[in-house]
């Protein structure tokens, strides 16, 4: 398996991980992390490991970032793009989608001002399921 013992955040979108979890009242900035990642996977779009930004923003571990989940995440990125788990790739995989959820997040708020936090999340929730 590939290392992947850190991932950053664009500069652009270290301050966007705390305007997001305030407004969502997340708690933990992993949480809005997580949730970007998963949005963005489930968007569907494909990057190619050259589409990496920049990585000066908010840093998280591997376990900050993903606790006991990582297994799942890693699943979820290796199905995506039809790679093995030991993909040296996978770290920009991770580092892109988070930065692409992130930003997809925000501008749903943006789009949307009175959006409450809970309310989006019910709606991507429930989005997520009418698909399955």
């Amino acid at each position: 398996m590939t290392p992947i013992a850190q991932i950053k955040t664009s500069a652009k979108n270290k301050e966007l991980v705390t305007q997001l979890t305030r407004k969502f009242a997340l708690g933990a900035e992993n949480v809005i992390a997580r949730i970007a990642i998963a949005y963005s996977l489930k968007s569907g779009v494909r990057f190619a490991p050259t589409d990496v930004k920049d990585a000066g923003g908010k840093e998280y571990t591997r376990n900050v970032l993903f606790g006991n989940l990582f297994p799942l995440y890693l699943s979820m990125i290796c199905a995506h793009y039809n790679i093995k788990d030991t993909d040296k790739d996978l770290p920009r995989y991770f580092k892109i989608h988070l930065d692409d959820g992130l930003e997809r997040i925000d501008k749903d708020v943006k789009d949307n001002p009175n959006l409450f936090g809970f309310d989006y999340l019910f709606d991507r929730i429930h989005e997520g399921l009418e698909e399955l």
